[in-house]
């Protein structure tokens, strides 16, 4: 392998995999690995779940130990944000005024928060969830009877409206559309509509928000249709945006994020993008996508890693996501993008069933909730190409999982 030195700007789940993967295949040369935060690297699903239900603590956040990153020869660098890219120089300027070289540059810089734009967004009681200081902020507020109201009804809203629901804090779900819409079946947003309901929360859907009222902090939540909902907190919750202001900055084609090509290449060959931050095309959809998840994350990074060690090959992995919320375990393998056909196997009111999405008679998505085994024969059945129809999948009798194994 010759690039040397490789630097990732980016220390979350793709830069570390990406690190970590370099060396596992024999990368001998200096690897420097820049985070803007100043905590060991950390797991972020946790921060919406385990952690802000007080079930796990920091302790259990970190990807890694902090012996690996010496054992391993990755140059780890806490509080170290890279302010600018010299593509001519291949030098990465920081924050402190010094500069790195690099043979080939990796970035992994995330997403960050969509802003909502509305009067009162900068108020005090006013949170977002996106890093460890975000969690450890919610985690100590939440308390019984605190009223707490969720802009935004996507995976992290809904995570933790669940969770503040459990910790007995009065919780309103404010969403403009409906429950996780853009990624998941009518009829699974609907059962979860339903589920957040149940689990004690007041769900506003169809509405947006005027204003978010109060002198000195947040006190109310003041929705299009003039209702006001009253709030001692305030998660905002309405999507992210990729982090690519360090590649615009450098000239970097751009579009929903960085773009790169199968191989995960910016249009500068010394650069590449994994992660939140990368868009790029989508075999299976035909189109060039940018997906927000850790199996993407993680898989990007080994793949980027495997280039550099000169074994080259095109980015097919298949998707697949998760949520907790309440007592229910959504697991979710291929993407829902132009889906045309829904078949629901099982029945919602056990709170436990599958959908499965057809795109012109093909499979291309199963939603499994509490039911881990629909799950793990629907990704085989994806990854081999087997062929399951909408009839199969609807007829409680056909073995889809004896489909899975065959």
């Amino acid at each position: 392998m010759s690039v040397s030195p490789v630097v990732i700007v980016g220390a979350g789940h793709a830069g570390v995999q990406a690190a970590a993967s370099l060396r596992e295949e024999g990368y001998d040369g200096e690897i420097v690995l820049l985070s803007d935060e100043r905590e060991l690297p950390y797991q972020r699903p946790p921060l919406s779940k385990a952690f802000l239900k007080r079930e796990m603590d920091l302790h259990g956040l970190p990807l890694r130990a902090e012996a690996f990153y010496p054992a391993q020869r990755i140059d780890l660098r806490l509080g170290a944000r890279a302010v600018r890219i010299d593509r001519a120089a291949r030098t990465v300027a920081l924050a402190d005024g010094t500069s790195l070289p690099y043979g080939h540059l990796i970035l992994a810089t995330g997403a960050r928060q969509r802003r909502l734009e509305v009067p009162g967004v900068d108020l005090p009681g006013v949170y977002a969830l996106r890093t460890i200081a975000d969690a450890a902020a919610l985690r100590e507020r939440i308390v019984p009877g605190l009223r707490v109201v969720v802009i935004g009804a996507g995976f992290i809203g809904l995570e933790v409206a669940a969770t503040a629901a459990k910790l007995g804090a009065e919780t309103a779900v404010v969403e403009i559309a409906r429950p996780m819409g853009r990624a998941v079946s009518p009829a699974l947003s609907d059962f979860y509509a339903e589920a957040h309901r149940s689990f004690g929360a007041r769900l506003f859907l169809g509405v947006g928000v005027r204003e978010i009222s109060g002198t000195d902090k947040a006190e109310a939540v003041v929705l299009s249709d003039g209702e006001v909902l009253p709030a001692d907190l305030v998660l905002v919750g309405v999507g992210v945006t990729a982090e690519d202001a360090l590649a615009r900055a450098a000239g970097l084609d751009c579009g929903n994020g960085v773009l790169v090509d199968e191989r995960l290449v910016t249009s500068d060959p010394a650069i590449s993008a994994i992660g939140d931050c990368a868009a790029f095309p989508n075999a299976t959809l035909g189109f060039v996508t940018r997906l927000e998840s850790i199996q993407n994350a993680v898989d990007q990074g080994k793949l980027v890693a495997a280039r550099l060690a000169g074994k080259p090959k095109a980015y097919d992995a298949l998707a697949w996501f998760w949520s907790d919320q309440g007592d229910l375990k959504l697991l979710i393998v291929g993407l829902s993008h132009d889906v045309d056909q829904w078949v629901v196997r099982g029945d919602p009111a056990t709170r436990a069933f599958s959908t499965y999405g057809f795109r012109k008679g093909r499979l291309a998505v199963v939603e499994s909730v509490n039911r881990a085994g629909d799950h793990a024969a629907a990704k085989r059945i994806l990854a081999s190409g087997k062929t399951l129809t909408p009839e199969q999948a609807a007829d409680p009798d056909f073995d889809i999982r004896a489909l899975a194994k065959g």
